[in-house]
């Protein structure tokens, strides 16, 4: 087994701890390359060697949030549809100002397009194709997925009143309501 160097971590690891500072703090779009590398103390050339760009590392770390809900997903299917809400819920809850600077970023179009997908190939797993006889699937699952997204950004922009296990739960309840009268 290869080791991965440990200042190839330690760069990496500056890198998107500081990274994520400026997204929180100055917004995505504000970021250059040159004033990230100057505040995580590397050079130019070593942010080189791990990303092409700002978006590319964006896409880094959004890959590995959804590694994480991966997971999540993995370990709702032995709890029931309201615990597993709650799982989901409240990971975006703990990186809470890190979803909520993407989704108020305008640049940051391949997180909402990965994280869309992600929901919907989740929904789309619990779905039994005889209960939607008479709706395209397509559209049903682009329908619960950009309600699932809508909810999710107005909660972690705090543009729903409602704490984690309230919203949750409203969620699943609309969920059931979809699949009953499908």
């Amino acid at each position: 087994m290869d080791k991965i160097d440990r200042r190839i971590i330690k760069s990496r690891q500056a890198i998107q701890s500081t990274f994520l500072q400026m997204i929180i703090q100055e917004g995505f779009d504000n970021i250059t390359v040159k004033h990230l590398t100057e505040k995580a103390n590397v050079g130019r050339k070593t942010f080189y060697l791990h990303y092409l760009d700002k978006y590319d590392l964006l896409d880094q770390m959004v890959d590995d949030h959804i590694a994480q809900l991966q997971e999540i997903c993995d370990q709702k299917k032995d709890i029931g549809i309201t615990e597993g809400s709650l799982m989901w819920f409240s990971y975006f809850e703990l990186h809470k100002s890190f979803f909520a600077a993407l989704f108020q970023s305008d640049s940051a179009s391949s997180f909402r397009k990965k994280l869309l997908s992600f929901t919907m190939g989740e929904i789309d797993k619990k779905l039994n194709d005889e209960t939607l006889p008479i709706i395209d699937k397509r559209i049903f699952l682009k329908f619960l997925g950009m309600a699932t997204m809508g909810v999710l950004e107005s909660y972690v922009l705090d543009e729903i009143d409602s704490d984690i296990e309230a919203v949750s739960a409203q969620v699943v309840q609309l969920y059931m309501t979809q699949l009953t009268t499908s």
